[in-house]
């Protein structure tokens, strides 16, 4: 086992570059992990991505890079997909990535070179067949990396949704989406937890499945205070993530109307800045004089670094949030809910304030933005913390390990086979 592995990637939207939570954490983990092993990839990518782009960002740590277009991934077919998927046994999620192109793509790899083993990202793509390989070689053993459990999350959408319609066909697709997923859990030989909770779950979805804690980390590296920096006002308040997923627009809005007047009340100065890629109309319509919504952002850390608080106010949503270990490594003081700091190790009120309650989570934010001493201590904490325990080179020899690991025991296991044999045969 102390040679080089073959890692073969495979995920239903391109990691790099990362521009967004689950990107982050596949680029963060791959490129990390291609210090130490020899990374391949299939990819699907629909149109919202640069192919040309992406595939000269997974060239840069990739020996081979597959790319394969997802015309389903439109929006006039998604819909029809989504019509489609009430009449089929098949989830919406499963539907929208079943292209006969990338079994194609999987199986010439597979077949061409040996690969130790298939990391999948998201359980989407698990009724491909990955067990493949040249004559007379062992097949890959299949680590599947959750994410998160996405049928609870989308059970906790379709019970929360507001529009009619889109609560029945969220009660309807995500029964679809549990069997699924509980069937990738259980075909992979390992699995990977973003956080201690997460695993938890996961040994009850899949008693007897190796799972490793594996947590979302950032580029210390990248996202750390400089001198260059714009200093901040002191009275800005700043969330950031992708405005297309439920739990950001669902914690976004319970923030500007549950959260922000305490806050307004306290201190007339503050202002909020609301940073994400596509904000939907209801997000839009959140703006105001004291608050902007400034849309995509090239780069985060100088928006981060003028901002005196971060906040993460998420209600749903599994796994840990990239957005905490982000902000802590740019040494930002940060109130979140308990939810949404979950999975990460934080001493609250020493690394991150914690608070569920609005007013209680606006009271944390007044804090900060009056005592700019103890708002700066918290920020030096928490990027003490993400140095010491949430870097993506951590996390990626972890990972490394855990593949290793799963491979030993796969070798130890089929020698006990192998001798059980030859002592049947004895005379």
């Amino acid at each position: 086992m102390s040679e080089r592995l073959r890692v073969l990637y495979v995920s239903h939207m391109p990691p790099s570059p990362p521009r967004f939570g689950a990107q982050a954490r596949v680029h963060g983990l791959m490129t990390s992990v291609a210090r130490h092993v020899d990374v391949s990839a299939v990819i699907l990518a629909e149109r919202d991505f640069d192919l040309n782009e992406s595939r000269r960002a997974l060239e840069a740590y990739c020996r081979e890079a597959v790319l394969i277009p997802n015309p389903r991934g439109d929006t006039n077919k998604k819909r029809w997909i989504q019509l489609r998927s009430l009449a089929s046994l098949k989830s919406f999620d499963r539907l929208r990535v079943s292209l006969p192109e990338t079994q194609r793509a999987l199986t010439r790899l597979l077949t061409k070179q040996r690969f130790d083993v298939v990391n999948l990202e998201f359980p989407y793509l698990a009724h491909l067949d990955f067990r493949l390989a040249p004559p007379g070689e062992r097949p890959p053993i299949v680590v599947l990396d959750t994410h998160e459990i996405a049928y609870d999350l989308a059970r906790q959408m379709a019970g929360r949704d507001v529009s009619v319609a889109r609560r029945v066909y969220g009660n309807i697709n995500w029964p679809k989406l549990r069997r699924e997923e509980r069937a990738a859990f259980r075909m992979a030989d390992g699995l990977c937890a973003c956080s201690d909770a997460d695993r938890d779950r996961l040994w009850v979805e899949a008693p007897g499945v190796r799972i490793a804690v594996i947590p979302n980390a950032a580029d210390v590296e990248f996202f750390q205070p400089r001198p260059t920096d714009p200093v901040g006002d002191g009275f800005t308040v700043v969330f950031f993530g992708l405005l297309q997923t439920y739990p950001n627009v669902d914690g976004v809005t319970h923030l500007v109307e549950d959260i922000w007047p305490h806050v307004r009340a306290a201190v007339p100065q503050a202002r909020l800045k609301i940073i994400g890629k596509n904000p939907p109309p209801e997000v839009q319509r959140l703006a105001a004089p004291d608050i902007e919504i400034t849309g995509f952002v090239e780069d985060l850390r100088p928006h981060l670094a003028a901002a005196q608080v971060i906040v993460v106010p998420l209600r749903y949503g599994g796994g840990t949030r990239l957005k905490i270990v982000e902000a802590m490594a740019m040494g930002r003081a940060i109130v979140s809910t308990r939810l949404g700091a979950e999975g990460i190790d934080a001493a609250p009120g020493k690394d991150i304030l914690l608070a569920d309650d609005p007013k209680e989570f606006a009271d944390g934010v007044v804090r900060l933005i009056r005592e700019r001493d103890y708002a700066a201590s918290v920020g030096r904490a928490g990027r003490e913390l993400a140095v010491a325990r949430y870097s993506w080179r951590a996390a990626g020899d972890n990972l490394v390990d855990f593949f290793r690991d799963l491979l030993h025991t796969r070798s130890d296991a089929t020698g006990i086979v192998q001798k059980s044999l030859r002592d049947a045969r004895a005379p």
